[in-house]
């Protein structure tokens, strides 16, 4: 199928699995869609165990296995996704929490890295280094399910901030450790690779610093650069255009200048979201440039939860690699807990916290499509198809279960305001 007609394919897909949860399930839209498609899969495997000769699974896998979920997602959608995530968030709104967005953005990353790596390693005997790659795909927590989940959960200011904050920033981070760790695990198949193993982790944290700094860099320059330019305009078809362009010109400049370019989609955001939106747009066009980054959050959601629904048909699922998934969900949690609890006990002599911060956000630390999209980016070897199958559970687990019931848990635990 050629690049349209797969295009086609999956919008009118969503279009058709959001009318159905609109119509029957009522759930909030992105987490329906994901649910239908994923329950559609089971149906085609069903149906294919029973009436064999029709060859429906594999005729399906085929399609699913051709599109490229990972360089779509990491090297075209997520650019889109971070920064409309990150036009609709304040810097300062930032201001005031961002000691403990920082913390759990990189100390945090760190600790769940860890934990969930050792913890993954004693539970399959996977060597720790591959084992220390699982635990930094699985770490960040997806910004594109928390911040939807956030709209529907009317959360004290700032706890939203905290939670949406650390989801933009330590998905650049936790994206930056993945590739540095995947390089000093598989040699030739990423950054930092062919190294001696002294010189290694000398040059995994030169490059890491280099990442993320220079991520931060370029989306701040380019995003002061798009705002001086849209200054002297005052035509919002050409400024809608103008974020577009910086949107998606600045990720791909991201990749060829090899610096992170989730970081620089971050920036990049939250400067003309706060800066641009204030000081360079008329009232008109900051209804567009919002009315028209809504749209792309809310289709590019829907694409992305169908294209994970449907993602069943590149997992192996057996019995020893299910209950890996199932002791990898509790780990995951664990691993989650510590990434909060310690940034919070660490800060709490210095400043309050509301009642339940760390449970709410443990719970609501989604994890989402980067995390399979990483898996399924890892050089094919014998300990991948596990990871993709545990990774894809502990993400079906979080969006499913985690997100319907955060908002609830949030309610009850934290006050409004």
């Amino acid at each position: 199928m050629t690049l349209l007609q797969i295009a086609s394919l999956l919008i009118v897909l969503a279009a058709v699995f959001g009318t159905v949860n609109y119509l029957f399930l009522r759930l909030p839209s992105a987490i329906g869609i994901l649910i239908v498609a994923f329950a559609a899969s089971l149906c085609v495997l069903v149906l294919d165990a029973v009436f064999p000769a029709a060859d429906m699974a594999d005729q399906v896998r085929a399609l699913v296995t051709g599109i490229d979920f990972d360089e779509t997602l990491l090297e075209g959608m997520l650019g889109l996704l971070l920064f409309a995530g990150a036009l609709h968030v304040k810097i300062s709104d930032l201001k005031s929490e961002w000691l403990i967005v920082l913390l759990m953005a990189t100390l945090g990353v760190a600790l769940s890295t860890v934990i969930a790596g050792v913890g993954f390693a004693l539970i399959t005997g996977m060597p720790i280094l591959i084992a220390l790659v699982f635990g930094a795909l699985i770490s960040p927590t997806d910004p594109v399910a928390v911040l939807g989940v956030l709209r529907e959960a009317n959360l004290r200011k700032s706890l939203e901030t905290k939670i949406a904050g650390e989801s933009l920033f330590n998905d650049g981070v936790g994206y930056v450790v993945f590739l540095v760790l995947t390089g000093l695990a598989f040699g030739g198949s990423g950054h930092g690779a062919g190294a001696e193993d002294g010189s290694a982790v000398a040059d995994a944290a030169l490059l890491f610093v280099q990442e993320a700094a220079g991520g931060a860099a370029l989306g701040l320059v380019l995003g002061f650069v798009t705002f001086r330019v849209m200054r002297r305009i005052d035509d919002y078809a050409l400024e809608v255009l103008l974020t577009l362009a910086l949107a998606f010109g600045g990720y791909e400049l991201a990749i060829l200048l090899h610096v992170s370019a989730p970081i620089m989609a971050v920036c990049a955001g939250l400067l003309i979201g706060d800066v641009g939106h204030r000081d360079a747009m008329s009232a008109q066009t900051r209804r567009y440039v919002d009315a028209f980054w809504t749209l792309i959050d809310e289709i590019l959601n829907a694409v992305l939860f169908l294209m994970i629904g449907f993602e069943v048909f590149a997992v192996a699922f057996g019995i020893d690699a299910l209950i890996a998934g199932v002791l990898g969900i509790g780990l995951s949690l664990i691993a989650r807990f510590a990434a909060v609890a310690v940034p919070v006990a660490l800060l709490r002599p210095f400043r309050g916290f509301s009642p339940g911060v760390v449970r709410v956000m443990t719970w609501g630390g989604l994890k989402g499509g980067i995390s399979v999209a990483l898996a399924l980016s890892l050089p094919e070897g014998e300990w991948k198809p596990l990871i993709l199958t545990v990774t894809y559970m502990i993400v079906l687990f979080s969006i499913v279960v985690q997100g319907l019931t955060v908002a609830p848990l949030a309610r009850r635990l934290t006050p409004e305001g």
